[in-house]
């Protein structure tokens, strides 16, 4: 049959084209099947409004080569797609898109508006599904699900009825972090606290006759108008006579006690600390301690509250800054000075937060935490790398409660009703039609929503059925591994354990792998508003998926950041050409092979040596390859096949199987061909999941009897093909061809003229490998002849030498260099090194460099310096032979 291919790659004509084949064969379906081990990836469900960024990109690569090199691999590889409903960020988009009408959600009310997320919803939803096709994702599309689908928000109701009948759920009036914006209590794993420069005022509160009084310092003035007290150190003797006394709090001119707590840092600002308990989550600790009334100056809207007098509607932070100046008119601002300090912001919307006093539910966390503990303690979940367990282990062994009710309008409603009558709750499985306890109709639900973070951490049961007991659940969990991020190891991995433990007894995963986030060339967080933003989708278009893929698969290291870089995406699309090109050439030659012979295909004594020797390096990498997929080694394994297939088997391999594709040597044709065939089916296999386009479009070029390339057996290490000895002598010949064109490159000789070399060595073994592919060593290193000798101990007149083991090998120039031209090169190229190193002993020889610069910049100063008197040596030493040349 015609392997013909185009010359060129053009990943933009066949990815479409690829993805559909896939699709409508059904490739990446899974199903139940005891006779074969399971392997599941749950997907880290992307924001149903959000549009897939780097992050996605990474994380999906990863998942995907995973989940296909397991599919080869003889697995029941299951891959579940789906999305999250992201209460607050999905509310967030839509509220804006009404604001654009002139309407808020209040406007419409709730059900309209409900509706419309909805309407939204579907509209982002399809073209998160096309990102993820762009990418390749050979997820199975017939299992998807959303966070708010009827299956999970039913598994969303069966987990919270369950906990509230085991009394881990419970309703109570807590300072929670509460965003003026999202009009909804956060949890602590919400917020973003950001270091900001602001002010420190001084402000001093009277006494009631007049006296000095004592001064405090305060970050937020604006809060001083919800203060009942002033608390210094009892220690502290500066206050001691003001114990029990009262002040005047400026502005709102009413009496507040000083009180006397050890929390109080008598070294922070004036040791005076105003006591604010509606607005601090310390202050409110201190005020329950002493029975202090608690006024609450700002409300859930941001506004200062109807109790703030003249100050009551204004937003707070207008208000901040009349209060500022009425208390500068008044001679009571001692001083400002300028401060830094750590500002707490929504992580959605980055507005301020406010901490309040709130009606919220809570879970409680120590009993879920036990559990999640154990998990990691017993060797059920492993994280890789493992040092990301201390982060995990340091968040569960001081847990606090979760508030996990948010006042918004999109989301799972908490299934809690309230009795008119009896003024009880009732919570089921099923919406009651009356009161559990008394039986009353007058029963109405509440009105707040579940956290997102509720719904996704049942996530990796929920989306296989639980709480039924279902075939899937049953086969495919617990899943295999979890891929992600280590920024949500708190938000969502603790959780999904915890959970998994509760619900089920199981663990949700074995492994939790976690990769670094993606920040461009300078080490920057990839950000709109740092204009770096990157979108995958344009790469896509510019380089192709595969070689998206490939660049941030040889990126990827355990846990730690990866920096992009254009040349990256550069490289991997020039080695995406190599293979096609490689693979054209391949299948060209294999027009007329043999008959393929099953297990028989390999003629162990038709083999030549080069041909012993790609059999044998590709075994040796394949068993490195799988060995690092096996640890998550990841980039090591793309490295591996990146070398091979560049380096041993395009520039190596098929330039020496040349003259056998092209001899007159029918049966020495004939076995290249079974040997080329081999191998380019074993490249293809490799490389599938790390570049599934490429490799599926040449394979169905090729082989398309054979089905889908994803569907084909992973390729193993064989030790049948390990040999040392044919390794062992290729180096020889590489190394002496490496020799060859090292001492072009040296002596800048131009690839034109093709140059005698003679091989000389004690070793006539080593001779005859050299005679034996002399037509090779001529193609390769670009030589007119080749001879050998017997080692001799003068030096061949008109050549330059280089040492390669036992051998010497010799380059006869000829009339192929200028002596003088080149002379005269040499000259200004040591004269520039030698301005190098003297610059560089001067500032190693200064003072003030060495006793002021960083260790680090001293010692790239000493490595600089010891390249630059390296590389004199080496061309002096050029000088002295083409002197000798010239005699």
């Amino acid at each position: 049959m015609s392997h013909e291919m185009e010359k060129a790659y053009e990943p933009q004509n066949i990815e479409g084209r690829i993805y559909q084949y896939w699709l409508d064969n059904h490739t990446f379906d899974a199903e139940v099947d005891p006779s074969k081990p399971s392997y599941c990836i749950v997907i880290p469900p992307p924001n149903v409004t959000g549009i897939l960024h780097m992050g996605h990109a990474l994380d999906n690569t990863i998942q995907d080569l995973l989940i296909r090199w397991k599919r080869m691999s003889g697995y029941e590889a299951l891959w579940i797609p789906g999305s999250d409903h992201a209460g607050i960020a999905t509310q967030n988009v839509v509220e804006r898109l009404i604001a654009e009408e002139g309407l808020s959600r209040h406007d419409l009310g709730r059900e309209a508006f409900v509706a419309r997320v909805w309407d939204v919803k579907e509209k982002h939803h399809s073209h998160i599904v096309e990102q993820l096709r762009r990418f390749g994702s050979s997820l199975d599309w017939r299992r998807e699900r959303f966070t708010m689908d009827d299956g999970l928000s039913r598994a969303v109701r069966e987990a919270f009825v369950t906990l509230w009948e085991e009394g881990l759920i419970y309703r109570g009036d807590y300072m929670v972090n509460w965003c003026p914006r999202c009009a909804t209590g956060l949890s602590d794993l919400e917020v973003e606290n950001v270091e900001k420069p602001g002010h420190l005022w001084h402000i001093r509160y009277p006494e009631l006759d007049g006296g000095p009084g004592l001064v405090v310092a305060t970050t937020r003035p604006e809060t001083m108008l919800g203060d009942t007290a002033v608390c210094v150190n009892p220690k502290d003797e500066r206050y001691q006579r003001l114990v029990g006394k009262t002040v005047v709090l400026p502005l709102m001119d009413r009496e507040i006690p000083v009180i006397a707590d050890e929390y109080t840092d008598m070294e922070f600002g004036t040791g005076a600390l105003k006591v604010t308990p509606s607005h601090d989550p310390n202050d409110l600790q201190l005020a329950q301690r002493h029975n202090l009334p608690e006024v609450v100056a700002i409300g859930k809207d941001g506004k200062m509250t109807a109790e703030m007098g003249r100050y009551a509607g204004m937003d707070r932070n207008e208000c901040r800054k009349q209060v500022v100046a009425d208390l500068d008119e008044l001679g009571l601002l001692v001083s400002v000075e300028d401060y830094t300090h750590t500002i707490p912001q929504c992580s959605r919307c980055h507005t301020i937060l406010e901490p309040l006093v709130s009606t919220q539910w809570f879970v409680k966390m120590e009993p879920l935490a036990r559990k999640g503990l154990e998990a990691v303690d017993s060797g059920t979940v492993r994280f890789v790398p493992e040092r990301w367990t201390k982060v995990y282990r340091d968040w569960l062994e001081n847990p606090r409660d979760w508030p996990i009710s948010r006042q918004l309008w999109w989301g799972h409603s908490i299934p809690v009703w309230y009795c008119d009558d009896c003024g009880k709750m009732t919570c089921t499985r099923e919406d009651p039609t009356a009161c559990g306890h008394c039986g009353s109709a007058k029963i109405h639900q509440d009105e707040d929503v579940l956290d997102t973070w509720f719904s996704s951490q049942l996530w990796p049961f929920s989306t296989l059925g639980w709480p039924d007991k279902t075939p899937e659940l049953d086969y495919f969990y617990p899943t295999s591994v979890l891929v992600t991020a280590y920024d949500i190891i708190y938000f969502w991995v603790a959780r999904m354990i915890m959970a998994g433990e509760q619900f089920t007894g199981r663990e949700p995963f074995a492994d939790v792998f976690i990769h670094g986030l993606v920040r461009d060339e300078k080490g920057r967080k990839i950000s709109k508003s740092l204009g770096n933003n990157v979108d995958p989708i344009d790469l896509i278009d510019r380089y192709g998926a595969d070689a998206l893929r490939f660049a941030l698969t040889q990126l990827i290291t355990h846990g730690q950041d990866l920096s992009l870089a254009e040349d990256r995406f550069v490289g991997a699309r020039n080695f995406c050409n190599k293979l096609w090109n490689a693979s054209r050439f391949s299948l060209m030659n294999l027009e007329d092979a043999p008959e393929e012979k099953g297990d028989e295909e390999l003629d162990p004594a038709a083999l030549t040596l080069v041909d012993r020797w790609i059999l044998s390096r590709f075994s040796a990498t394949m068993e490195t390859v799988i060995s690092q997929l096996e640890q998550y080694n990841l980039a090591q394994a793309a490295e591996a096949l990146y070398g091979f297939v560049w380096s041993e088997f395009c520039d190596w391999y098929l330039e020496m199987a040349k003259s056998s594709l092209y001899g007159e040597d029918l049966e020495r044709k004939q076995a290249t061909q079974r040997v080329l065939r081999f191998v380019i089916s074993g490249i293809l296999r490799a490389l599938h999941p790390f570049m599934p386009f490429i490799t599926e479009e040449i394979w169905q070029r090729w082989r398309p009897q054979d089905g889908s390339l994803a569907k084909q057996p992973y390729p193993q290490a064989d030790a049948r093909w390990m040999d040392n000895k044919a390794e062992e002598q290729m180096a020889l010949l590489q190394d002496a061809i490496g020799a060859v064109r090292s001492m072009r490159a040296d002596w800048n000789i131009a690839p034109g003229p093709k140059l005698a070399v003679t091989i000389q060595s004690a070793d006539e073994a080593t001779l005859a490998l050299m005679r034996d592919y002399t037509s090779s060593f001529n193609a390769l290193a670009w030589t007119s002849e080749l001879s050998t000798q017997t080692a001799a101990t003068e030096t061949l007149s008109g050549a330059v030498s280089s040492l390669v083991g036992t051998m010497q090998v010799f380059l006869h120039l000829g009339g192929a260099i200028d002596v003088q031209a080149e002379l005269a090169r040499l000259d200004k190229q040591i004269a520039k090194v030698n301005g190098d190193a003297e610059r560089s002993r001067k500032k190693l020889a200064n003072e003030g460099f060495v006793s002021k610069a960083p260790t680090q910049v001293i010692e790239e100063e000493k490595a600089r310096l010891a390249e630059s008197e390296k590389t004199v040596g080496k061309l002096q030493g050029q000088r002295e032979a083409l002197l000798k040349l010239g005699a």
